[in-house]
């Protein structure tokens, strides 16, 4: 078994969509993935929605508060 303990969740995603695909051959894996809503709604509009009145120190301490969460859940 891989420890996690030290991956980023990116490395994270990417060891399970491996073994995803070993596992559940070609086939599976894009089964497997199609399973997933690819989303709605324009991004962009909705992105300016709620960043455009934001000042990028506002948007820093947003990013700090969602590591620093992320950490104490580690």
């Amino acid at each position: 078994m891989m420890d996690v303990s030290e991956m980023t969740p990116v490395e994270i995603q990417r060891a399970g969509l491996a073994v995803l695909a070993r596992e559940l051959g070609p086939v599976g894996f894009i089964r497997f993935v199609q399973q997933y809503e690819l989303g709605y709604g324009d991004y962009t509009v909705e992105r300016h929605q709620w960043l455009d009145d934001l000042t990028i120190d506002e948007v820093l301490s947003l990013v700090q508060s969602e590591q620093d969460m992320e950490n104490k859940n580690a």
